[in-house]
């Protein structure tokens, strides 16, 4: 009997997202059968909030559902800001769900960074991701902490892949962050800007969608876990 490849879904905020990761899954999970979910307003309806509430909540868990009832094996949530809802879900479905940025927190925290900054383009994106990677200092650094800095620079949200490096790191320079030993890219439309973010400062600058792509490979591929090194 052919096993049939794993369908993995994607629920999206912003379309550049959904962009790139494609690109990541096509690269790093190229087995996968890859369902992409849209609602171009969850960012900036949450914005216009202030933050998530429990209407904004509701829907992405309807959205959820929704990838759940069409036989999802695997779930990825683009989306940062929404990333709470993936403790209600993970309650909720028996299916792997991760959070945009959990791999990449998980390949950070594992690595021999101090010093760690976290830039964005969106301010929901900043304390999101934060919270997520705090989250997981305690099971995975207990011993050794690390230090984090944020830096917002809404000026890089839709510029070209130089330019949007440039403001990511001027914004870091007014955060006092230049010395940061590595930095993650909250959201996945920011992934373009990466290697020349990386030039500029000379340190690693890590993203999302590719080691989420690599995580659900192992998690959904009986060969996954050992072909999934980055």
């Amino acid at each position: 009997m052919i096993e049939s490849p794993p369908l993995v879904a994607m629920i999206h905020a912003v379309p550049a997202a959904h962009r790139i990761a494609q690109d990541a899954f096509a690269q790093e999970f190229p087995q996968a059968t890859v369902w992409n979910v849209l609602d171009d307003r969850l960012l900036e309806d949450a914005a216009e909030a202030g933050g998530l509430t429990d209407a904004l909540r509701r829907r992405m868990l309807r959205l959820i559902a929704h990838v759940m009832d069409g036989g999802a094996r695997g779930l990825l949530l683009t989306c940062s800001s929404y990333g709470e809802v993936v403790d209600t879900a993970r309650m909720l479905w028996d299916v792997p769900v991760l959070k945009s940025d959990e791999s990449m927190f998980k390949t950070a925290l594992a690595g021999p960074y101090r010093r760690i900054a976290v830039v964005a383009s969106a301010p929901p994106a900043v304390p999101a991701a934060v919270a997520q990677l705090e989250a997981l200092v305690p099971a995975m650094r207990p011993d050794r902490p690390v230090d984090v800095v944020t830096a917002l620079s809404e000026k890089a949200a839709g510029a070209d892949p130089k330019e949007a490096a440039g403001h990511l790191a001027d914004a870091l320079r007014t955060a006092g962050g230049t010395d940061a030993d590595a930095v993650l890219l909250a959201q996945y439309s920011l992934t373009p800007a990466r290697d020349a973010l990386a030039a500029l400062l000379g340190v690693p600058v890590l993203d999302g969608a590719g080691a989420a792509a690599r995580e659900l490979r192992g998690l959904l591929t009986p060969a996954g876990t050992a072909a999934a090194a980055p």
